[in-house]
């Protein structure tokens, strides 16, 4: 049986889906951006901002789930601008110390024009 996941330390689902389904023992998210939950606003300019915000963003989620980033086992992460590749890496790796396995692409457009969308699946469980 699946359980849909909602924290309202995450931004709401903008449109017909959850933040999270945990089914079994993985959870999988949907792609976070960065809407600061607070404001409901995008508010980070930078992709370095904006790649903290969606690593926030997911970790709340996942939190809510039982999880963390910690038992994060894959993501999957979009870029508006492949040249952004090294400034969102520096980012990314100080918040996914585990190292999931990562697919990573460009793309010509993301949600409310943001540069940067990340989803993932962890194991479910308590977090360290």
């Amino acid at each position: 049986m699946s359980e849909i996941i909602y924290t309202k330390n995450a931004p709401e689902a903008i449109g017909p889906y959850s933040q999270a389904i945990k089914t079994g023992d993985l959870v999988f998210t949907s792609g976070q951006i960065a809407i600061n939950p607070a404001t409901g606003a995008v508010e980070a300019q930078t992709i370095e901002e904006q790649t903290q915000q969606v690593c926030k963003n997911l970790s709340a989620v996942l939190e809510a789930a039982g999880s963390g980033l910690d038992k994060v086992v894959k993501t999957v992460c979009f870029l508006k601008n492949m040249s952004d590749f090294a400034a969102f890496n520096e980012v990314y790796g100080k918040y996914f110390t585990g190292k999931p396995a990562r697919s990573c692409v460009a793309v010509k457009e993301l949600p409310k024009n943001v540069l940067v969308e990340i989803d993932t699946i962890a194991k479910a469980g308590e977090s360290k």
